[in-house]
């Protein structure tokens, strides 16, 4: 069966997150750049967002990357990442599934054993090296956007826990990074849901304490995302990124990580030419490292690359039908959570 108005996906997960890959059958995005884009999503029309995100033709663990002809004239391709909440201007794992996806499926030339890929996103420009042998993508780098350090231990008064202290920081998006002791968990997987309902309920206090506005990425104006850290005896960072309306990131998150190397670059804790690995709650890994150091804004910002690999399992064919009576999609709360409503 061959559908008329169709959407092709490549399915792919970056270190057990779901990061599919909308390669065929968007409509035309308004917009002069990748941002515009964006926040025409965000603010316009969210019609494509939510046809993607949600039930009945998705999950809540998974994000989906809309895949774009570059804007900037020395970008090889564009992507936006599409989410239950929001259109997002940057994602790591989202980003390495978005390499693998061109290059495994031929819509860019692979050359082994290294391919390089210029990605127009709506945070800026990123540069990806592949590393490829056999048709394969064994792993990809990512030199991020310049990231920076917001507040250092920002002190906030919470119901739950006290008076806790957060960092908030760019990577791509604004985090505010917690360490997760704070609230007595472990990062682990029986934890998820506890630190998921943890994570969303810090999100809409800081929402009420904290505002944040990029000093050039006009519509990058809110902490995106709380992410959970505390430290491994071999010199590892544990991770745990939550998401709207209540999950966990299932990757180490390469946003998250470029936030955390931000923090730790604007303590001294590391200097360019240092890394960090990056453990997510299942065991991933990224290797997060600080390539440079440059300004944002007046702002002290490193320059972030993370590397990590991800994996092509299969396609999918979405049919648009105008007699499907759920084309805006719906989400109920014995999945998605019972902060559901923040998205409705």
């Amino acid at each position: 069966m061959r559908f008329e108005n169709a959407l092709d996906l490549m399915l792919v997960h970056c270190q057990g997150e779901l990061g599919h890959v909308l390669m065929n059958g968007a409509p035309e995005i308004p917009g002069a750049t990748m941002l515009d884009k964006m926040n025409h999503i965000n603010t316009v029309d969210d019609s494509l967002r939510r046809f993607v995100t949600f039930e009945p033709r998705a999950h809540v663990a998974q994000s989906v990357n809309l895949l774009l002809a570059p804007v900037r004239k020395n970008a090889d391709a564009g992507f936006i990442v599409l989410q239950a909440d929001r259109a997002h201007p940057m994602s790591g794992s989202n980003c390495i599934c978005v390499v693998t996806a061109l290059l495994e499926s031929g819509r860019v030339a692979m050359r082994e054993p290294e391919t390089v890929l210029r990605l127009d996103t709506p945070a800026g420009l990123v540069v990806a090296r592949a590393r490829c042998e056999g048709g394969r993508c064994l792993s990809v780098s990512l030199d991020n956007v310049p990231s920076f350090a917001e507040l250092l231990d920002h002190e906030i008064d919470t119901p739950a826990w006290g008076r806790i202290k957060v960092d908030i920081a760019f990577g791509g998006v604004y985090y505010a990074l917690v360490d997760v002791g704070q609230i007595g968990l472990t990062i682990a997987p029986e934890s998820a849901r506890q630190l998921a309902e943890a994570g969303i309920a810090l999100k809409q206090r800081l929402g009420d304490q904290v505002k944040v506005r990029h000093p050039t990425l006009p519509g990058v104006d809110e902490i995106a995302y709380v992410m959970f850290r505390d430290h491994e005896p071999d010199g590892a960072v544990r991770t745990c990124t939550t998401l709207q309306p209540g999950r966990v990131d299932r990757s180490p998150c390469g946003t998250g990580s470029s936030a955390n190397l931000a923090t730790l670059f604007a303590r001294n804790e590391i200097s360019v030419g240092n890394g960090r690995i990056s453990r997510s709650i299942i065991g991933g890994e990224f290797l997060a490292e600080a390539i440079g150091e440059t300004q944002v804004g007046g702002r002290r910002a490193v320059l972030p690359r993370i590397t990590g690999r991800g994996y092509v399992y299969g396609r999918s064919e979405l049919r648009r039908a105008s007699d499907d009576p759920f084309t805006a999609g719906f989400a109920l709360s014995d999945t998605w959570g019972p902060q559901v409503d923040l998205l409705l």
